[in-house]
């Protein structure tokens, strides 16, 4: 078995796990879905559904790459003041989001905004973005507690605006309550 097709295997058991574990979720609510009962849905065993992911939050909670970070970051001009750089950088993000990722972002969301310990917990993955964010950024931004801060502020309103798009049942467009979210922690 060649290296790509084992790739392609991984990826496809990966999949297959994250569109059980979603359906399970959307049908019978986050917290009454076992761990044996999405490997089991996505026909794979306990110890194979671990392999994928570290537990039922990482299905739904998505964090961003390190590389995905550094790259929303070069696309906007690096001379701007923080904070318009960081508000540019999560409209850009957002609003681009292609349809199927947008969708399954609504579902993602959903169940979020529905489950209080996923609500609780995207505080933390908040925190772990923050770290990627000033990663990226290098030394500097790291013992800037400015802009800690202000990545901080923005991160929470990030979130805040997801959270509102998911209780609108995605009526509302995302575009939208992004501007609004961003456009209250502009005023403050």
């Amino acid at each position: 078995m060649t290296q790509a097709h084992r790739a392609r295997q991984y990826a496809a058991t990966h999949r297959r796990i994250y569109d059980a574990a979603l359906r399970l979720f959307v049908d019978d609510g986050y917290d009454s879905v076992s761990i044996a009962r999405i490997a089991d849905a996505a026909g794979v065993s306990v110890p194979t559904f671990y392999a994928h992911y570290t537990g039922k939050d990482e299905l739904v909670m998505a964090l961003p790459q390190r590389e995905e970070v550094v790259a929303l970051l070069a696309a906007v001009p690096a001379d701007r003041p923080f904070a318009e750089r960081l508000r540019d950088v999560l409209c850009q993000f957002l609003c681009g989001l292609p349809p199927e990722r947008r969708s399954d972002a609504l579902v993602r969301w959903r169940l979020i905004a529905a489950t209080p310990v996923l609500r609780y917990r995207a505080g933390e993955f908040e925190r772990h973005t923050a770290q990627l964010f000033l990663d990226a950024l290098g030394e500097d931004a790291e013992r800037d507690a400015t802009a800690a801060l202000v990545l901080a502020a923005y991160l929470s309103v990030y979130t805040q605006a997801l959270l509102r798009w998911a209780e609108s049942g995605g009526e509302r467009p995302l575009e939208e309550v992004c501007a609004e979210a961003l456009d209250v922690l502009r005023t403050l």
